[in-house]
């Protein structure tokens, strides 16, 4: 029997968690923490994220958190063990387990697609000044500030 669909009340609390695990991928999350996010049960937000995004959540948290390695071995020169701790994972075993299910190499392996090719961020850089995407007060406002005039 196929999970029913989330209620459309529960739709904006499924996204707000969606959207917290987005924005927190590298921080220790658990199901509390992201059911929280939600503000539901953990056992009712399991079932209901899970029907309604086809994934769970800890499968939506890893998917994010490779995406983000690719990014970093794309266009940093970290190492596989600094990645791995950057995008929230305490096991390197476990990343390149999970690494390699979801993109079919191992993380080696993918940094070495992108070895050559333009210069890269330094890895020190990465870690003294942090990841653009965890910066909230580097954002760009959408509207131009107007003064106003009295």
């Amino acid at each position: 029997m196929a999970a029913r669909p989330a209620h459309e009340d529960l739709l904006p609390h499924l996204r707000r968690a969606r959207d917290f695990i987005d924005r927190e991928y590298a921080q220790p999350l658990d199901l509390d923490g992201m059911a929280a996010a939600a503000g539901v049960s953990k056992y009712h937000f399991l079932r209901c994220f899970a029907a309604t995004y086809g994934r769970t959540p800890a499968l939506y948290l890893a998917e994010r958190r490779i995406e983000r390695a690719q990014d970093l071995f794309r266009a940093t020169n970290t190492t596989v063990t600094e990645v791995c701790l950057l995008v929230g994972y305490t096991s390197l075993g476990s990343f390149s387990r999970k690494f390699t299910e979801l993109v079919g190499v191992s993380p080696s392996e993918y940094q070495a697609k992108f070895a050559d090719g333009a210069p890269r961020i330094p890895g020190c850089y990465v870690f003294m000044h942090g990841l653009s995407d965890r910066r909230p007060d580097t954002a760009i406002s959408e509207k131009p500030h107007r003064s106003r005039r009295t």
